[in-house]
C-alpha cells in the first residue's frame, strides 16, 4: 500500500470527518480517479507523434493511454472523423495514490517558478483540474529523445458536489496551492 493512501485511511479521513462533522465515515470525501488528457492538434501532420507520446504518457503514469479520436469532420481544423485528437489515461486505486504521490512530492517541485497550483481550476462540481505546460517534468521522461513538448490536463476527480471539501482534501494530501495575494 502506497504511503499516501495509508495516510489518507489513518489520519486524513477522520480528520475530515470530524472537520465537516459528519457521522458515516463513507461520506467523507475522496479522490475517486485521477484523468490525464493529452491534446494531439499536431498529431494530423505528424502520424508518428501519437505513438511517442503514447509511449512517454505510459511511462508515466504506467497504463497504456486511451487514443481519442474525432467524432465529426471540422473543416475549418482541416479535421477529419476518426482522426487522432488526444490520450487520456484513467487512474483508479494503487496506481492513483502512487501517482498522486509522485505528482506532489516530485514533480511540481522542478516545474520552473513555481509558486502553487492555481485555486481557481475547481469547477463547482467538486473536481480540480491541473494544467501542466510539459512533460519533461516527470523524472521518467529522458529530456534528450522528446520529440516535442506537450502539455497535460490533471483532473482530481472526487465523490461530493462541493468545491470546499475538495479544496480540503487536496490540501491534507499535499497540494501546494497558491498563496493568496494580499
Amino acid at each position: 500500500m502506497s504511503q499516501l493512501k495509508e495516510k489518507y485511511q489513518k489520519e486524513i479521513r477522520p480528520q475530515l470527518k470530524k472537520e465537516f462533522g459528519l457521522e458515516n465515515l463513507l461520506a467523507v470525501t475522496e479522490l475517486k480517479k485521477v484523468v490525464i488528457n493529452v491534446g494531439l492538434g499536431e498529431a494530423l501532420e505528424d502520424k508518428k507523434l501519437t505513438a511517442v507520446i503514447s509511449e512517454e504518457l505510459k511511462m508515466i503514469t504506467g497504463q497504456q493511454p486511451k487514443v481519442n479520436k474525432a467524432r465529426q469532420s471540422i473543416a475549418g481544423f482541416k479535421l477529419r472523423e476518426g482522426d487522432t485528437i488526444g490520450l487520456s489515461v484513467i487512474l483508479r486505486r494503487e496506481r492513483m495514490f502512487d501517482f498522486v504521490e509522485k505528482l506532489f512530492k516530485i514533480v511540481l517541485p522542478r516545474v520552473r517558478d513555481f509558486q502553487g497550483v492555481s485555486l481557481k481550476s475547481f469547477d463547482g462540481q467538486g473536481n480540480y483540474t491541473l494544467g501542466l505546460k510539459e512533460q519533461t517534468v516527470f523524472p521518467e521522461v529522458d529530456f534528450e529523445k522528446v520529440k516535442r513538448v506537450k502539455g497535460m490536463a490533471i483532473t482530481f476527480v472526487t465523490n461530493t458536489r462541493e468545491d470546499k471539501k475538495t479544496k480540503r482534501l487536496l490540501e491534507l494530501l499535499g497540494v501546494p496551492f497558491e498563496k493568496k495575494k494580499d
